[in-house]
C-alpha cells in the first residue's frame, strides 16, 4: 500500500466512522464481560454458602451452574462479535476499499 492509499484511507470518514463503531461495540462486550466475571468472582468471594446451595436433588451446587454460566457467556458474547464483524463490519471495510482503491 502506498503512502498516499493509507492516508486517504486514515482520512476518510467511512474509515473513522468504522474504526469508533467496532472499538465501541467491542469495548462494550469487553465491560459486559469483565461485569459478568468479576460479579461471579464476588460471589465467590462473599457470598460462598448462596454458591454452595445444591441445585435439584443431586450434587450439583450453584456455583458449578454460575461458573458455566460465565464460561458460556464468554463463547455467546464471542459469537454476537463474530456475526457483526462478519457482516456490518465486513460491508463497511468494502465499502471502504471501493472508495479509496
Amino acid at each position: 500500500m502506498t503512502d498516499d492509499v493509507h492516508l486517504r484511507v486514515l482520512r476518510s470518514p467511512q474509515f473513522q466512522e468504522l474504526v469508533r463503531r467496532r472499538a465501541g461495540f467491542a469495548w462494550t462486550l469487553s465491560i459486559i464481560m469483565l461485569v459478568i466475571y468479576f460479579g461471579f468472582i464476588a460471589l465467590v468471594a462473599f457470598a460462598k454458602p448462596l454458591l454452595a446451595t445444591k441445585v435439584g436433588g443431586g450434587v450439583t451446587s450453584l456455583g458449578i451452574v454460575l461458573g458455566l454460566v460465565v464460561i458460556v457467556s464468554a463463547f455467546l458474547l464471542t459469537g454476537i462479535y463474530v456475526r457483526r464483524a462478519n457482516g456490518e463490519f465486513d460491508e463497511m471495510t468494502e465499502s471502504l476499499k471501493k472508495e479509496v482503491l
